[in-house]
Order: structure tokens, then C-alpha cells, then sequence
């Protein structure tokens, strides 16, 4: 039971660069699977926004994530993201990152959609998360500051006078440990796996955001998870992803008839905000009329070279992207939501940071801008390390609690119950998914609830308050808004445009009411 000054909870893009910017101090990193292995860093395709050429600005860069995020985005946090993008970046390159450069040594950049320039800095077309997470996994086992501690699934936070002071984690065995800490910081990632279709690895089934919220976070735009509009429909779980790069290079979405259909639905088509794409997608799939990614003309005969990562997923399901349609369906990919956090990655608990997707620093808003979520992952990292640098030793000091500890979740028994997290997944996407309305969320609520009480996986447990608490925050906005949509309220209405916050407390007493 080793005590750690500061300990890291999570082995993605968030974690590993959160670490290595403390460096010389010593950290510990606490990951449920080998660095790298589970983190959704590892499968992002498209790569970095950052405005780094010439006619972009980070102004703009913050307009256009201000009009994606549909009127709830925080203007001086998504501002000061935008202003850090450039020093990341070479943050980055001085890890070891290869970023795309022309021919003059000049980093090269994609435009995607709801950017107004071309400003997504990449790796190889489309291996920009799997690129940057080896040049930090390497970075990282390469720094004699960093502990790593992998195959540890974090279950619970250890909380004593108000205050976080480490997790419980279970090991690959099945037993659980306890990892004391004067700081702990949640980088766990997203909730992907509470729904049936996801584009995310398996270690994202919200742990994290339940763990913070059972010892009484705040949680912060919680009803609002985007869904990618083109996950590869090949049955594979997770799903996998063309990369919205595809569309900005010109691929086209069309449906069994080969009519491109988002041309009717907004302005920009197939470079409309996430959401809209989405809901476009769904209806023709409701429809029976298929949707389909049409890159046969554009990148056509290059799409190999363009889109290596693309092309050979779709290869290994016997279909050529350069010649056939490939087949798509919306797959939940990101959650806006999380742990409230303040500018600096300081949640509501004292003792307790967290950073990535796991966290809700309002950049976001209602809807994420294609790439700033590796952004935000790094940006915000580099402030929870200043944030701790600036801090007295003695702040990190956690006291004799040794006794507190030892009587703390010593044993608790596991048992797999692969139904009860096939039906929570299915319940999710029925009735919290791409279209929600309300009769389906009070129903969500409803069974969520009982499958809590029948779980006696800690994992699934878990799963499920994050269930509730995406449910009741979706329950309680009676709008729609960027990726919260209900057919039985669909319009925006400016008096609703605030940010919501919810405690599972809260979240309880509404399921308690139905």
C-alpha cells in the first residue's frame, strides 16, 4: 500500500501527458490495461486542432467551437484552450510525435467538419491517436519519474474528512488494492460501452465519472454524448471509424439509391455540425434506406495512401472503399459531459483533478468540434501540472490514515454477468441514443435502476450510476441542443442555454420519483 504524492488514473493521451509534464517529480500512473492498449487516444484518426497556419487565428478557432457547441460552450475556457494549442503542439513534437510536415518542414493540415480553415494537425492521414500514443508510451517508460502500474481497474475513490486521498483498484486477479494519494487525478476517459454501438475501446464504460460521483462530485452536462455519424457498419463492437477527415477531403454520404441526402438537411451537407450528420444518418437507416460513405471519387484511387487506417479496416470486412459504398451507422463516440472541473482540472472534491474525456471543463458545450478533444486532453493537463507545482508540499500530505485504510474495502467478490451489461447497453441506445424523448428516458430510468440493485459486478454497478446519471441530466433539459435531441421537445430555447449540474444524489431522487 504505497503512499503517491500524486497519482494518475488512467493510461490514455490525458494520463501519459499529464505525467510526463511533471516530470522530474514523481508520479504514478494507474491503468487498467498495458499503457496505450484501452485508451480511445490510441483510435482517434483525425488529429489535433490547432491554429497554426497563416489566415487562422485562435479566435477563430474559438468561433467555430462556440457555434458547434450550440450556445453552451464556456467563450474564456474554449479561448485559453485555443491560445495553448501551438505550445502543445510542439510539447508533442518534442516527445516524439511525427506530425505530418510539406515539403518546406511546415506541420500540414486538414480541414474538418464545422472548421472554417485547416487547422487539424496530423499523422499519416488518418494514425494521428495511434502515432501519438507511442511517442508518449515510449516517452513515458523512458522517464525515471513515472511508476506504472497496469492491469489495475480503479473502482472506487478513498475519501477521508471530505477529502480524496487515493482508489481502490482490483488487480488482474480479482483482488483489490488500495493506492493512497495526496493528489489524485481521474483520467479514465469516456462512456462509450453503456451503449450497443460505440466506437470506443472497452475500458470505456465510465468508472471514472460513477467514482466520482458516489463520493459526491458535481456533474456537468451530463445528458449531452455525441455520436459519430459514420462508425463502419461491418458488426464489429467497438465499431470502427472513418474518420470525419474523409468527408473533408470530399467523400460523400449517400444512401442505397446513391442519393447523398445531408445536401437537404444543412447548408454544408456532409460537413454540417456531428449531431446533424448524425440525425441524418439514423433517419435514413430508420428509413431502410441505408446509409453509406461514398469515397470512390474522392480520395478514389488514393484512398490507401490518404487513409491507411480506413482502408484496411474496410479491406479485412471484403470491401474496397476505392471501388464500394461502405456502410455506416452512428456509433456513440464522445461524452461532452463529465466531472465538472474548474479552468485549472479542480473538480468539486478537495484532493480530486480530473482531465480528458472524463472531465467537463466546458469547452464543448452542447456539441464537441471535430479534434479538440485531444486538445482539450492536453492543454488541460499541462494546467493540472502548473495547478500542483504551484501548490505547498504540505498540501500533499495526507496524514496517518493507515488504520483508516486497513479497514477500508478490504474483499468484495466479482461475478460476470454478460446479460444484465447487454441489456443496460441496449436500453442506452433505445432510449438515451441518437433520438431521445420522454416516455424512453423515464422507461431508461426505470430499468437502469433495477439492474443496479441486481448487479453484483462492482464494474457493472458502476456502469450503471453513470447510466443514471446521463439518463437524468437528458430526463431534466426539455429542449434539444447539440447532441440532446427529444422529439417531444425539439426545438432550442434560448432561456435553457446554461450548462447543467447534477449530483448522483440528485439523479437518485429523481429515479426515486417515478
Amino acid at each position: 500500500m504505497p503512499t503517491s504524492d500524486i497519482l494518475i488514473v488512467g493510461g490514455g493521451l490525458a494520463g501519459l501527458f499529464c505525467a510526463l509534464k511533471f516530470a522530474p517529480r514523481p508520479v504514478t500512473i494507474l491503468a487498467t490495461a498495458p499503457l496505450g492498449s484501452g485508451a480511445s487516444s490510441a483510435w482517434a484518426q483525425g488529429g489535433i486542432a490547432a491554429a497554426m497556419s497563416g489566415g487562422d487565428s485562435p479566435e477563430k478557432h474559438t468561433a467555430d467551437t462556440l457555434a458547434a457547441g450550440a450556445g453552451l460552450v464556456d467563450r474564456e475556457a474554449a479561448l485559453g484552450m485555443a491560445r495553448e494549442a501551438a505550445d502543445r503542439i510542439h510539447d508533442l513534437l518534442s516527445y516524439g510525435v511525427p506530425f505530418d510536415k510539406d515539403l518546406e518542414g511546415h506541420l500540414a493540415q486538414s480541414r474538418e467538419a464545422a472548421h472554417s480553415e485547416r487547422r487539424i494537425v496530423r499523422v499519416r492521414g488518418d494514425m494521428a491517436g495511434k502515432a501519438i500514443m507511442e511517442a508518449l508510451v515510449a516517452r513515458v517508460r523512458a522517464t525515471p519519474s513515472i511508476t506504472v502500474i497496469e492491469s489495475h481497474t480503479a473502482e472506487e475513490l478513498i475519501t477521508h474528512n471530505g477529502r480524496v486521498i487515493g482508489v481502490v483498484a482490483r488487480n488482474s486477479e480479482g483482488r483489490r488494492e488500495k493506492f493512497p494519494a495526496g493528489a489524485t487525478i481521474l483520467a479514465t476517459g469516456g462512456i462509450g460501452h453503456l451503449f450497443r454501438v460505440t466506437t470506443n475501446p472497452a475500458e470505456a464504460r465510465g468508472l471514472g465519472l460513477a467514482m466520482a460521483a458516489r463520493a459526491g462530485a458535481i456533474i456537468a452536462d451530463a445528458e449531452f454524448v455525441q455520436f459519430h455519424p459514420t462508425a463502419i457498419d461491418i458488426g464489429r463492437d467497438p465499431a470502427p471509424l472513418a474518420t470525419e477527415a474523409l468527408r473533408g477531403e470530399g467523400a460523400t454520404l449517400v444512401n442505397k439509391a446513391g442519393e447523398r441526402f445531408m445536401q437537404a438537411l444543412h447548408p454544408d451537407a456532409e460537413l454540417a455540425p456531428r449531431d446533424i450528420v448524425a440525425r441524418g444518418v439514423f433517419a435514413e437507416i430508420a428509413a431502410g434506406r441505408g446509409a453509406f460513405l461514398d469515397g470512390r471519387t474522392s480520395p478514389g484511387a488514393h484512398f490507401a495512401e490518404a487513409f491507411p487506417g480506413v482502408y484496411e479496416i474496410c479491406r479485412s470486412a471484403g470491401i474496397d472503399p476505392a471501388r464500394e459504398l461502405v456502410p455506416i451507422c452512428p456509433a456513440e463516440h464522445y461524452h461532452m459531459g463529465g466531472i465538472w472541473t474548474d479552468t485549472r482540472g479542480r473538480t468539486s472534491l478537495g484532493g480530486l483533478w480530473a482531465v480528458g474525456e472524463v472531465a467537463c471543463t466546458g469547452v464543448h458545450g452542447a456539441n464537441r468540434l471535430a479534434s479538440n478533444s485531444l486538445l482539450e486532453a492536453v492543454v488541460f493537463s499541462s494546467r493540472i501540472a502548473e495547478d500542483l507545482a504551484e501548490r505547498p508540499e504540505s498540501e500533499f500530505d495526507i496524514g496517518p490514515v493507515e488504520s483508516f485504510l486497513r479497514s477500508r474495502v478490504s474483499i468484495a467478490q466479482s461475478e460476470s454477468q454478460p446479460h444484465l451489461e447487454a441489456k443496460l447497453r441496449d436500453t442506452m441506445s433505445t432510449h438515451c441514443g441518437v433520438i431521445r424523448d420522454g416516455a424512453g428516458l423515464n422507461r431508461a430510468l426505470s430499468i437502469v435502476s433495477a439492474l443496479e440493485q441486481e448487479a453484483r459486478d462492482p464494474v457493472l454497478r458502476q456502469m450503471c450510476v453513470a447510466a443514471l446519471l446521463v439518463i437524468a441530466a437528458a430526463l431534466m433539459r426539455r429542449e434539444s441542443r447539440g447532441g440532446h435531441f427529444r422529439t417531444d421537445y425539439p426545438e432550442s430555447h434560448p432561456e435553457l442555454a446554461r450548462r447543467s449540474r447534477m449530483t448522483l444524489r440528485e439523479a437518485r431522487r429523481l429515479a426515486a420519483g417515478l
